[in-house]
């Protein structure tokens, strides 16, 4: 991934998005898209790292969060961003 976007987005923390996580890696999958949802425990914060390339994505997309529903939850507005409008 030569281009990785580093910018603050904000999540809705009360999404519930944590629920469907497989859902939604599962559906990006079935749109041709390379994801990946990482856990690194030894970093204090931040843990939780997702990362997509491929099918229509024009750039990479690389979030860290410090919960699944904020990675995830971020990631999706940055999905969003390249036209990809995950159904959750």
């Amino acid at each position: 991934m030569d281009r990785v976007r580093r910018r603050s987005v904000k999540s809705d923390p009360d999404s519930g998005v944590e629920d469907v996580a497989i859902l939604v890696m599962e559906w990006l999958g079935e749109q041709g898209i390379h994801a990946l949802l990482k856990v690194d425990p030894e970093r204090e914060r931040r843990q939780w790292t997702f990362a997509a390339t491929g099918g229509p994505l024009s750039d990479p997309v690389r979030i860290d969060g410090s919960s699944v529903n904020d990675c995830i939850g971020k990631a999706l507005v940055l999905l969003s961003e390249q036209g990809v409008e995950v159904p959750v």
